[in-house]
């Protein structure tokens, strides 16, 4: 295949009904549910983005590209049930999934550059404690950590703690009530490119909401971010990045309604060759 997909999930394709709430698209009958927990259905997607999604993944290559744990990815079932997954990126780009199962060559290029590039997650732990962030704190794959603030942090509270991360390997980013904290050699766009590479990829298009997924837009020919979301607020270069009209579920929608318009221009030429 000559064109990818490359797509965050979280608050960028699906959506809790906190996060919908919150962004103006709250749960209604145009959704279905897309992610289950313990017999619970905790995240959605319009239906139509659904079935758009079904389509795309069945004519390029849709790799999901989630700040996620595998265990906690596993829990969206459409990718089981609906949805054929060649790749999948967890961890923030720690880990590729080939067919289910890790590439060992990518994890141990990633363990490399952690062990020259940034301090150990304990120190920086102690450096982050003294800011008594409020919440409380979790550690995922042994890797990175995050904080589920029970209540926001100011702009300064967070400059002050991107300082410290920045001055020690690490960067932040703050998803909805999640601070997270991350290695810097820890990215998404690494291993976008990773895959790139290895299927001869030549068209990428990406999406993203976060500050964490800019190595991921840059690493793709074509990029879109919601309009919400910490990266519309602080990244706004409308030259590089193409900006949704619409937030919440909508912008999902958007989202995969355009780059299955591309697609499908991308394609013609093709088309008309045969």
């Amino acid at each position: 295949m000559m064109m990818m997909f490359a797509s965050d999930l979280d608050r960028t394709l699906i959506y809790s009904e906190r996060a919908l709430s919150e962004m103006g698209t709250p749960l209604n009958e145009s959704m279905v549910p897309v992610e289950r927990l313990k017999g619970n259905y905790i995240s959605y997607m319009k239906i139509d983005a659904l079935r758009k999604l079904k389509e795309l993944a069945s004519q390029l290559q849709f790799v999901p590209v989630t700040t996620r744990t595998y265990e906690q990815y596993k829990r969206i079932f459409i990718f089981e049930e609906n949805i054929p997954i060649t790749y999948s990126v967890t961890s923030n780009g720690a880990n590729i999934h080939y067919k289910g199962e890790i590439l060992s060559d990518w994890t141990k290029e990633v363990q490399v550059k952690l062990a020259e590039q940034c301090i150990e997650k304990e120190k920086l732990m102690e450096l982050v404690n003294g800011q008594a962030l409020p919440g409380s704190m979790k550690i995922a794959d042994d890797l990175f950590f995050y904080y589920i603030l029970e209540q926001q942090i100011t702009s300064e509270t967070k400059k002050l703690i991107g300082k410290i991360a920045s001055e020690n390997g690490w960067k932040v980013s703050l998803q909805g009530r999640k601070l997270y904290f991350m290695p810097a050699p820890v990215c998404k766009g690494e291993a976008v490119k990773f895959i790139q590479k290895r299927e001869g990829i030549k068209i990428t298009a990406g999406a993203g909401d976060s500050l964490l997924d800019f190595p991921l837009l840059d690493a793709c020919t074509h990029a879109w971010m919601p309009k919400h979301g910490e990266l519309a607020d602080e990244v706004r270069d409308a030259n590089r990045y193409n900006l949704t009209n619409f937030s919440g579920a909508d912008a999902g929608e958007e989202i995969i309604e355009t780059v299955h318009r591309l697609y499908k221009r991308s394609a013609t030429p093709l088309l008309e060759n045969l």
